[in-house]
């Protein structure tokens, strides 16, 4: 399997598909018959009624989040080949990302995390180009305006605005109009939705907004055993990555060095970002799938042993289809 995903065949799209639908198999049995609606946060911020929260049945759910998925793995296969941050081309980001996203029942369904990769990819084509930049002042206020967009969507979103100045720090040296920008960006969104607030006498819900930012760290997250057992060899991928990675490291090119950074900055802002809601949901870890999709890649592509790395893999897609079909 890994190395039909490691050459750079077209044809690999086909066994993608194949792969993406097996992933999702298990929950098809046990699709519920009605779901939350996805952009609940979005509907309540602009005031639309209530009555659409259940526009879309499950199983039109199901089958849209899997198009998202395939269509944002493709995404990131190009953006990680274009900018050669594995040093060779290959399909393994794009399977890795379907993976990843398929590991637990909520990341199944369209929801506001899938919805916001589409603007975390967005944000990496922007990021990256911060490095052969001559002036970025406007690439930073795109990107300020991209996470205002996404806080809309998701709250926790807003986070994302640490990973701009974590790449102006990377990529660039200190200009204080490029940190500025991106504050201009995010803020101009938020004023016009002020502008509306405003307009329909409804202040008060603009600052119950940003409430939750003042959430303290009480959130408890409740995993079953079947959840930590899934994630047994997502961790042993995981630290073979960032150990095969290490010993790469500096074999690299300046700017993949610096992006792999940057990627490792976002996955650890994705996943201590999940704090502020109250109602808390486990989809909100899909905002960690992009980046670990990288680092998955990075240590099935280099791995040695195929024995091994094909048996891990196999334990992987076998254990997310297993306990997709126990845990309900």
């Amino acid at each position: 399997m890994i190395k039909l995903f490691r050459s750079y065949n077209p044809i690999t799209i086909l066994w993608l598909a194949v792969i993406l639908f097996f992933l999702r198999i298990g929950y098809l049995f046990h699709i519920p018959a009605k779901t939350e609606f996805p952009f609940a946060e979005l509907y309540g911020r602009l005031n639309l009624p209530a009555s659409y929260y259940y526009v879309v049945p499950s199983g039109l759910n199901l089958f849209m989040a899997s198009v998202l998925v395939f269509i944002q793995a493709l995404i990131l296969n190009y953006l990680v080949n274009y900018h050669n941050l594995l040093g060779k081309s290959t399909f393994l980001p794009a399977l890795m990302y379907v993976t990843a996203s398929s590991l637990f029942p909520p990341f199944l369904m369209v929801g506001s995390p899938l919805v916001c990769n589409f603007l975390v990819l967005w944000m990496l084509v922007k990021l990256f180009s911060f490095y052969k930049g001559d002036d970025v002042k406007s690439t930073s206020y795109d990107l300020g305006m991209i996470v205002a967009v996404g806080t809309l969507f998701y709250l926790p979103f807003i986070y994302m605005f640490l990973a701009i100045w974590i790449a102006l720090i990377i990529f660039r040296p200190f200009n204080w109009r490029e940190w500025v920008a991106c504050i201009i960006g995010f803020a101009t969104i938020f004023f016009f939705l002020g502008v509306f607030y405003y307009i329909n006498d409804k202040s008060d819900q603009f600052y119950n907004i940003w409430l939750p930012l003042t959430t303290r760290f009480a959130v408890h997250v409740k995993f079953n055993s079947y959840n930590y057992l899934v994630l047994i060899p997502v961790a042993i991928i995981l630290v073979l990555g960032f150990f095969k990675l290490q010993q790469n490291f500096f074999k690299s090119y300046v700017q993949t060095r610096k992006s792999l950074q940057l990627l490792f900055f976002i996955f650890l802002i994705g996943g201590f970002s999940f704090y502020i809601r109250p109602d808390f949901h486990l989809d909100h870890f899909l905002l960690c799938a992009i980046p670990a999709a990288v680092f998955f890649s990075y240590y099935f592509l280099y791995a040695t042993g195929k024995w091994f790395y094909e048996i891990l893999f196999m334990t992987l897609l076998v254990s997310v289809i297993y306990f997709q079909f126990n845990n309900f």
